[in-house]
């Protein structure tokens, strides 16, 4: 209450005394959100040190000052927040991104597209006709998609581990209470082992890669990066790699969830989506990203109404402002390109499912469009999880009916990566003989 009344620092709800808001929060997340938006506007205070960003060019601004007056956010059991130690890292990021940058561009993407549509058809070929889990699907997909795009042949027992590492993580971003990394629970020692794993995996392929990698040989995104001009260290490209494999496999995953939430819900949208795959032919041949506009079209209004990130984390590095507001360091900033995607001030019917409004490539009303973030620091493999995004979805439309038990009842799951909880669905095949066993 005292630091509220120092500076100038956003309302907000008081909250409990001593639980303060994180109760009501827990409860319903965006309803709490909402409601906090209403009543407070567009920046309002959770507690002492949290603000929340519902403003679309503060939003920008923010995104835009990282690595300046904000950091991205910290990684779980980060207690003692070393703000120059993550400032540096931020440095050394973006060195990282210049190297990685062509290796994740739309036109280096396009050359794995038969690969990216044959592990698809691996994937549903296994569980074609029966009803699963489709996040859980999309996952096993998503996993081994990015896996091999980054290490190719080497890529064997990364999308297991990647896996392994989202369901160790989950109990953290389904919880605002953080205990003490030294407390021995299951869940922080599950946690430990798994990074360790996937660190040591990581750091075994990059390093034999290393040894046996030749200047010519730039099949994958791994070679980019060790052919990087200036070298880059082994701890770089790992760390790089870590992150383009955990948000190249988690948010295409919870995208294609909801993509496939309304495809079963809107057969008349499949069934234009799988003529729009055929073409006027008739044919069956892969698709191609570049002429799938309505898949694109459907990619992009399912990234607007279910943008995976829903929330963005900042944390404020130096004493600065945002807006007016007063910040400090450590302050933390939560941007939430939900509830601006869904603003009637910046889009007409905002919460209807409408992929007219992306026709003739009409741009996304000034900077109320971000589901990959924005600025220079926005999500490396935009690009590339787009192509990817949309040919899955006209090849899952192409090859199959899908029909879902609970698709009426499925909500959205604001914890994590958004994406409707729980949803299952049956991928029956147009041809079966396209179906694998």
């Amino acid at each position: 209450m005292a630091r509220r009344e120092e500076r100038n620092w956003p309302p907000g709800p008081r909250g409990h005394w001593l639980r303060g808001n994180t109760p009501e929060y827990e409860a319903d997340r965006i309803g709490f959100l909402r409601h906090c938006h209403r009543e407070y506007g567009d920046v309002f205070s959770f507690d002492e040190q949290t603000v929340f960003v519902i403003d679309p060019d503060l939003t920008h601004e923010a995104l835009a000052r990282t690595g300046q007056s904000f950091v991205t956010e910290l990684a779980p059991f980060d207690m003692r927040r070393n703000l120059d130690q993550a400032a540096a890292r931020a440095t050394a990021w973006m060195s990282a991104r210049r190297a990685a940058w062509p290796g994740l561009s739309r036109s280096t993407a396009a050359t794995t597209d038969d690969r990216t549509l044959e592990i698809l058809d691996a994937v549903m070929g296994s569980s074609a006709d029966r009803v699963v889990d489709v996040l859980t699907t999309m996952r096993a997909f998503t996993a081994r998609a990015i896996a091999e795009y980054c290490f190719g042949p080497d890529s064997a027992g990364i999308p297991g581990l990647l896996s392994e590492t989202i369901r160790a993580t989950e109990p953290f971003t389904a919880s605002s209470y953080e205990f003490p990394a030294w407390l021995p629970i299951p869940r922080h020692r599950h946690f430990f082992h798994t990074q360790r794993r996937l660190a040591d995996a990581l750091t075994g392929i990059v390093r034999q890669r290393r040894v046996s990698s030749t200047p010519a040989s730039r099949n994958d995104l791994l070679d980019f990066l060790l052919h990087a001009d200036p070298a880059l260290s082994d701890d770089t490209v790992t760390s790089t790699l870590h992150s383009i494999l955990m948000g190249g496999h988690g948010v295409p995953a919870a995208a294609l969830t909801s993509i496939v939430w309304e495809l079963a819900r809107r057969p008349q949208l499949a069934a234009d989506l799988h003529d729009e795959a055929s073409g006027p032919a008739g044919g069956d041949a892969p698709p191609s990203a570049a002429r799938l506009p309505l898949a694109e079209a459907v990619v992009q209004e399912t990234l607007r109404l279910y943008p995976p990130a829903w929330l963005m984390t900042r944390v404020a590095s130096t004493a600065t402002t945002l807006g007016g507001w007063s910040l400090g360091p450590d302050d933390e900033l939560l941007l939430n390109p939900y509830l601006i995607h869904r603003d009637p001030r910046w889009w007409q019917r905002p919460d209807e499912f409408d992929p007219g409004r992306w026709s003739n490539g009409r741009p996304a009303p000034g900077p109320a469009y971000l589901p990959f973030g924005a600025g220079p620091r926005v999500c490396l493999g935009s690009a590339l999880a787009v192509r990817q995004l949309t040919l899955t979805t006209s090849r899952l439309a192409q090859c199959f009916t899908i029909t879902s038990p609970n698709a009426s009842s499925a909500v959205p799951e604001f914890v994590g990566r958004l994406a409707p909880a729980g949803l299952r669905a049956r991928f029956r095949p147009v041809h079966p003989s396209r179906a694998r066993p």
